[in-house]
């Protein structure tokens, strides 16, 4: 017998207890699949823990969700952005439009929309270029950005015209929705301004532990994030270190030791601080094969080819190579940052070499 819409919907919707509940929204041509949109009742009326996808099957299975819940679009008051990529960011402005509710997000992170949306597409896909030229991206990577930029090409990528919040959150503070005790813990990593979100609520089950954390896409279960460079060229370059930040970062959620952990992606799961565990351990012994790499001088993008990745270097597809390549300046700025490498001086592009 075929799945009924109403069926349909109810299996991509999780109820969590406590007024809380989660929806499957799918990524299109993703191999992650879906986005956990969570939704979270408030006195003042349900409040959304990021978007999904910019796409009609996913505004499909988000309404439809909302519909399974007891609610509906029409009904949401605001909407709380875990970070601005487009699988959490992206259906804001439809959610938006319909409901009239408030967007908020961290500012390092609305700078980041404001900055992609007053940048021309040829500006964007130019700046781009230069960044791979200078990692030292072969020519035949950096053309098809280089064609774009010089015909002018519009936009077409996801997040490049995402919706401006309106208002910003400050970490640390406890968030202003009747009835719940919400508050915002800066996470910064895999974007500069990703935020956690901490229910400092008695678990629902009874589980032992600090409340529920919304962990947005900062602590998964069983991946890890990608932790690239998001530059500013308002700062000086090489200043930032976004894999310092995260490392600290994680170590401020596994202290929080919430009773349970609500991600953007997977499932929910326990014990938070041994998963923290894992993640601190990964990254420690990526940067120690990184550093042995580095006893032959490489540009980001030969380390990016040396680099262990979840299939063969010749087997990952062009977008993804770009960010593998951010992927692995970011480790290297870490190490850098830690006195373990150093810039080779004279090359060009820019090779990095081992510190003993």
């Amino acid at each position: 017998m075929a799945e009924t819409s109403e069926t349909a919907a109810a299996t991509r919707v999780t109820d969590h207890g406590g007024g809380v509940h989660s929806i499957r929204v799918p990524i299109p041509d993703n191999p992650l699949g879906h986005t956990l949109i969570h939704l979270l009742d408030t006195d003042a009326g349900p409040v959304l823990i990021d978007t999904g996808w910019d796409d009609p099957t996913s505004w499909t299975a988000l309404t439809s969700g909302l519909a399974a819940c007891g609610t509906a679009v029409t009904d949401l008051t605001g909407v709380l952005i875990t970070h601005h990529h487009p699988d959490h960011h992206g259906l804001s402005a439809k959610v938006r439009e319909a409901s009239g509710a408030w967007i908020a997000m961290h500012e390092a992170d609305a700078a980041v929309v404001r900055r992609t949306r007053e940048s021309p597409p040829a500006r964007w896909y130019a700046y781009m270029a230069a960044k791979l030229l200078a990692a030292g991206a072969p020519e035949e990577h950096v053309a098809p950005l280089l064609a774009a930029a010089e015909a002018g090409r519009p936009r077409r990528l996801p997040g490049l015209d995402a919706a401006l919040p309106d208002r910003t959150v400050t970490p640390g503070d406890l968030l202003d929705l009747p009835g719940r005790r919400l508050r915002a813990i800066w996470t910064p990593g895999h974007t500069p301004g990703h935020l956690c979100l901490h229910l400092e609520e008695d678990h629902p089950a009874g589980l032992p532990g600090n409340g529920r954390l919304f962990s947005g896409d900062h602590v998964l279960p069983g991946i890890t994030p990608h932790i690239g460079l998001y530059e500013d060229p308002a700062v000086e370059e090489g200043s930032t270190d976004p894999l310092g930040d995260y490392l600290d970062s994680l170590e401020r959620v596994g202290r929080l030791a919430p009773a349970e952990v609500l991600p953007a992606h997977q499932h929910p799961f326990t014990d938070a601080p041994g998963r923290v565990r894992e993640l601190l351990e990964h990254h420690e012994s990526r940067l120690t094969d990184l550093h042995a790499l580095l006893a032959t001088p490489l540009t980001p993008w030969q380390l990016a080819e040396r680099m262990e990745w979840n299939r063969p270097w010749a087997d990952i597809p062009y977008g993804s190579r770009t960010i593998a390549v951010s992927e692995a300046e970011a480790h290297l700025r870490r190490l850098v940052k830690l006195g373990r490498a150093e810039a080779v001086a004279g090359s060009d592009p820019v090779a990095y070499a081992a510190v003993s």
